[in-house]
């Protein structure tokens, strides 16, 4: 059994030594000076001494426990390197000001503007040409009616918001005239493009925008149109996007296809709950070797970088994100090598029998410092200036455009010396004992040196990343759309909401319109079953060119 655990049995048994009085400890302290102590007074000092590690060792783990619980609970506001030390730095009022360390935790002068977005970011908006009521180029100048006036390059730009609904509704009141002899009724045609159906593509594509991929459950849909005097159930906004979703079945797996082509895959996953699923589905989802009697109900993220472009997928259901990964592996290339894996450092992350490269996230191994700073300010200031200096040469190369193999020399050169001080460091923390291992400073650098191997392959392998960031943020989809919706109902929902979110996502991803994706999608139903592989976020302009060429301008 460990001291630890030694001392909680010890307390748990009420056996725990009790500490002598302080004016006793003070009397042996004095003694100390003048001769050796008695085997009595060394025990009572013993004692004392190990009460006194006990008590800071548990000071330290409460400390810690509600850093973490308030950042679950309110969320961390931001934990970049300045903010973390600067809060510290607030609380250590018996310490001096540093002017060095003033210097460089002082805060970024305020970049000038006024934060309003200019006339040119609306590039979705309708533009109206206003002509100048009373001039035109060429006619003489009012003003001194000598010379004459001529268009400017730019015109003055005014631009004007206007709220809507959502989803807008027009009603088309189509004449009818019946003939009073033979009772023949002419009805006058409906404008071009107003077929049968009542919703159009841009319909769906709203709907799945706003619950996919902002997170506003059918529900507040449906209240905020009948507010707006255009009525529209959450029953049918669930039929259009499950209709949607067939649709955009095709597409889907071709995105599965290519990320499983992926030379980096990014791979977490997040709780998620569904209310009907059966045991009989969690048996068929789950490998032979698996634990049947698992519970957990999980949305899975990956990520992968596949030909430069880059490709979000969700799944969600009992698999973790390990076994969804391998699903997707199973359709990589036989040829191909083993794609660089990221991820944090659980075990469930791992794809079962398909080799990958393991990388671990660095910000995971930092954020356990993070937590610990209120107890350990110098020792944490030390970790995160470190990582904050590999941070910005990992930032000068992406700046500079550098390929994976520049991008690799110039963290060798440049990174490996100041991640080999750390690990130095994390060393004679432990071997001069100036930490103690079971402290939560000590849990921090022991993580750190357990997994050292894998948070330092980007000094060893081209294209490594540094962390699981994108992965994370990809993940706050389904949790934005866990928070307000609380729920799916059914599996077949979850599906929905994964097809949707991976389109959606994957489209932001390449700076691709999410809106105009989905809507040239559901336009172009037929066409995307020849060939599904055409219709991906970053090729499918260049298809929707090359079919208006062939066949003339479509919707």
């Amino acid at each position: 059994m460990s001291r630890k655990k030694n001392k909680s049995a010890k307390r748990a048994a009420g056996t725990a030594p009790q500490p002598p009085e302080i004016a006793e400890l003070l009397a042996i302290v004095e003694r100390t000076q003048s001769g050796a102590l008695s085997a009595e007074e060394h025990e009572k000092l013993k004692t004392a001494i190990s009460t006194l590690t006990f008590l800071m060792e548990e000071l330290q783990k409460k400390q810690t426990s509600l850093v973490r619980l308030r950042r679950l609970l309110f969320g961390a506001p931001t934990e970049k390197t300045r903010s973390v030390l600067e809060a510290c730095a607030a609380q250590e009022s018996t310490s001096p000001p540093n002017p060095a360390e003033e210097s460089e935790t002082k805060p970024r002068p305020k970049v000038p503007g006024h934060g309003r977005y200019s006339a040119a970011a609306y590039t979705g908006a309708d533009k109206v040409t206003v002509p100048h009521p009373l001039l035109q180029g060429g006619q003489e100048c009012p003003g001194c009616q000598k010379g004459r006036v001529y268009a400017l390059a730019e015109p003055s730009v005014r631009v004007r918001i206007t709220g809507v609904a959502p989803l807008g509704a027009t009603v088309y009141e189509c004449d009818r005239l019946r003939c009073n002899l033979c009772g023949e009724v002419y009805t006058a045609p409906a404008p071009e493009g107003v077929g049968s159906e009542k919703y159009d593509a841009t319909a769906a594509s709203m709907i799945g925008l706003l619950k996919y991929g902002t997170g506003l459950p059918f529900n507040r849909i449906e209240k905020l149109q009948a507010g707006m005097r255009i009525p529209l159930a959450a029953t049918t906004q669930w039929e259009q996007v499950e209709a949607a979703a067939q649709t955009f079945a095709p597409v889907h797996e071709a995105l599965i296809d290519t990320a499983a082509q992926g030379s980096v895959v990014y791979n977490d996953d997040t709780t998620m709950k569904v209310l009907k699923l059966t045991r009989e589905q969690r048996a068929a989802a789950l490998a032979p070797d698996a634990d049947q009697e698992r519970t957990g109900v999980f949305t899975s993220g990956i990520v992968a970088t596949a030909a430069g472009q880059k490709i979000a997928l969700f799944f969600t259901g009992v698999r973790h994100a390990g076994e969804n990964l391998a699903e997707v592996l199973k359709r990589r290339a036989e040829t191909l090598p083993p794609p660089i894996q990221m991820s944090d450092a659980l075990a469930c992350n791992t794809p079962g029998d398909f080799e990958t490269v393991r990388a671990s996230c660095n910000s995971h191994a930092r954020r356990n410092f993070v937590d610990v700073v209120e107890s350990f300010p110098e020792e944490v200031r030390f970790v995160l200036e470190t990582l904050r200096e590999v941070y910005k040469i990992d930032a000068l190369a992406r700046q500079d455009n550098l390929d994976p193999e520049q991008r690799l020399q110039l963290h060798q050169s440049q990174s490996a010396p100041r991640m080999q001080a750390l690990h130095e460091w994390m060393q004679a923390q432990f071997e001069q004992r100036k930490v103690e291992p079971n402290s939560s400073l000590g849990a921090a650098i022991t993580h750190m040196q357990k997994h050292w191997d894998r948070l330092t392959l980007f000094l060893r392998v081209a294209n490594a990343p540094l962390d699981s960031n994108i992965v994370e943020r990809a993940l706050k989809k389904a949790i934005l759309n866990r928070r307000n919706s609380l729920f799916y109902k059914t599996l077949n929902g979850a599906h929905v909401g994964d097809v949707f979110m991976s389109l959606i996502h994957t489209a932001e991803l390449n700076g691709v319109p999410p809106f105009d994706y989905l809507v040239a999608l559901l336009r172009h139903a037929d066409q995307i079953l020849d060939n599904p592989s055409e219709w991906l976020p970053w090729n499918y302009q260049a298809t929707l060119a090359r079919l208006s060429a062939r066949d003339g301008p479509t919707e």
